[in-house]
């Protein structure tokens, strides 16, 4: 039986990804923390850290424009260690305890450590990050300053205006996914700043961005997907009060909010009752309609894959593009 695109694209991620991880982990690693329980915090996180879809991308556009990843494993690492601080920080902003059925350093450390451990992945990440503008063209390392500093403002203020929205009684759906756009700017950052280390023309590097954002956006919605196909994470995000969007989406529709709500208003949910609910909302006509919306994305990145003239990079960019609907 061949293997699933996504088992593929993930595995290809964790291989990009190896060097910029390990560089990273063993520059935090040297640092002097005199705080045993810090210290402890810091292990904890770098234990768990396997996230190699930002570092993957960054790689695969950074190869895209002709260069050599392993030349760029510096500036991996480095965006490697700020996606880890937004990371962090998130977790506390959501009082995120697990993830993935694994404590997190907010789970097990408390909020302080966390919020500190964040400011150090952040410190380090872009110090080595400005270090390594210092291998660019004066003009370029500037336009990477510029362009980390423009999108993780932009990803900054989406979590701003998503903890302002969730204090709102009557948010709706749609709000969510202006969000969700404006959060994708993290991946956009991967790939524009991987084809603009790799030499990248101005053209390769906006149609890599372009990329970017429309990856970031299926990325965010398959996990929300994910979350209703997976009944624990469901269950901590309906006693969260923060119900998956695809749940949002299809409680538009009043049959299948009574239904929805008959099911999620229950002490607990049972495998047979959750896939009831799966059902109730996949064929949710608002639903059906934001998966239409995907796959619309989904070509519209082919059309800009296809402007890549090595053959294999197409190939693998359209995979992750795949995968961003498989299963779904």
């Amino acid at each position: 039986m061949p293997a699933k695109i996504g088992t593929i694209v993930v595995a290809d991620f964790e291989r990009r990804s190896k060097k910029g991880l390990e560089y990273a982990k063993q520059i935090l690693r040297g640092e002097k923390l005199d705080y045993p329980k810090l210290r402890d915090a810091l292990e904890h996180y770098l234990l768990n850290w396997k996230d190699s879809t930002y570092t993957g991308l960054f790689s695969i556009a950074y190869e895209a424009v002709g260069g050599n990843p392993e030349d760029a494993i510096q500036t991996q690492a480095a965006m490697a260690m700020m996606s880890a601080a937004f990371d962090l920080h998130d977790d506390i902003i959501d009082k995120s305890e697990t993830k993935h059925k694994r404590s997190t350093v907010y789970g097990m450390f408390g909020a302080e450590l966390a919020l500190l451990l964040g400011d150090a992945f952040l410190l380090e990440g872009f110090k080595l990050f400005v270090d390594s503008t210092a291998n660019l063209p004066r003009e370029k390392g500037q336009l990477a300053l510029d362009t980390i500093k423009r999108l993780l403002f932009e990803v900054g203020n989406a979590h701003a205006l998503e903890v302002g929205l969730r204090a709102k009684k009557d948010a709706a759906p749609e709000d969510y996914m202006k969000i969700i756009k404006i959060k994708a700017a993290s991946i956009e950052a991967e790939m524009h700043l991987g084809a603009l280390f790799g030499g990248g023309e101005d053209a390769e590097i906006e149609t890599l961005a372009r990329l970017g954002r429309i990856l970031g956006v299926l990325g965010t919605l398959r996990e929300e997907f994910i979350d209703v196909f997976e009944i624990e994470e469901l269950r901590q995000r309906i006693l969260a009060k923060d119900l998956p969007l695809p749940l949002m989406f299809a409680m538009q529709d009043k049959s299948a909010r009574a239904e929805i709500m008959n099911i999620i208003s229950k002490p607990k949910i049972t495998k047979h009752s959750g896939a009831t609910l799966l059902d109730v909302v996949l064929e949710a006509e608002p639903v059906v309609t934001l998966r239409k919306q995907m796959k619309q994305l989904t070509k519209e990145g082919r059309l800009l894959t296809n402007k890549n003239p090595k053959i294999q990079m197409r190939k693998q960019l359209q995979a992750i593009l795949v995968f961003m609907l498989e299963d779904l």
